[in-house]
């Protein structure tokens, strides 16, 4: 979704796939980041989530539009995903469906108010607002980014680049929170002292269109040496 010019129904294809695949190189890496504060099963679940994705649009016929993909996708996740990220990611991909409606292609202003709407669907939905250690943490100075470098003139490759930087950092932003929604809420500071100092699951999903595997793992490798960093050490 690089031009994000003419993005039609194969672009968002590719743009699924290219999640599920993310998703499942890191799967051990989510799973991993939810059994410090979480249930140990946010990879796995994502994975599968998405896998059934794949194969649903795989099913089609070719005639659906962009948008019509996207509510699918949504539709499946709510339905194969345990927990609450198959409503609050279904959720998102519905909405944003819903909002390119039928149209064969979308420019990249289409896609600042899918996103948008998305985001407005996970808040509804989770409650949550930036600062609660969330999704939201991620989405919403991505989807802000993208908007404000849109209508300042930026192009939407550049536009697009800037809101993935942006999402980069509003889920590092989160190493120091303490979480105040989920599972990891209920643990106070005082019986887990490290939660403050830890990367929640759900701003790692995918946010945005996937970049590169190399700039991928260069997050990787910037998260882990924030959370060494960040965590008080125990013994």
């Amino acid at each position: 979704m690089g031009c994000l010019t003419g993005v039609d129904a194969a672009t968002v294809k590719r743009w699924l796939e290219g999640s599920a695949v993310a998703l499942h190189e890191q799967r051990d890496y989510l799973t991993q980041l939810d059994a410090a504060i979480g249930d140990a099963d946010h990879g796995t679940n994502m994975d599968r989530g998405f896998s059934s994705v794949v194969s649903k649009l795989a099913e089609l016929d070719g005639s659906e539009p962009p948008g019509r993909i996207l509510v699918t996708a949504g539709s499946t996740l709510v339905s194969t995903v345990g927990g609450a990220s198959g409503p609050l990611w279904g959720t998102a991909l519905r909405r944003a469906g819903r909002s390119l409606g039928d149209g064969a292609t979308f420019e990249a202003s289409a896609l600042a108010v899918a996103l948008e709407a998305a985001l407005d669907g996970v808040v509804e939905l989770g409650a949550a607002q930036p600062g609660d250690k969330t999704m939201v943490d991620a989405l919403e100075p991505a989807v802000r980014t993208l908007k404000e470098r849109l209508e300042a003139g930026t192009s939407g490759a550049d536009a697009l680049a800037a809101a993935r930087e942006a999402a980069e950092g509003g889920m590092q932003s989160t190493v120091p929170l303490q979480a105040t929604k989920g599972r990891a809420s209920y643990l106070s500071r005082s019986l887990l002292p490290t939660a403050a100092g830890r990367m929640p699951r759900w701003p790692h999903s995918p946010a945005l269109p996937p970049s590169s595997r190399a700039r991928r793992h260069d997050s990787l490798r910037r998260v882990s040496t924030l959370k060494r960093r960040s965590s008080p050490r125990t013994g």
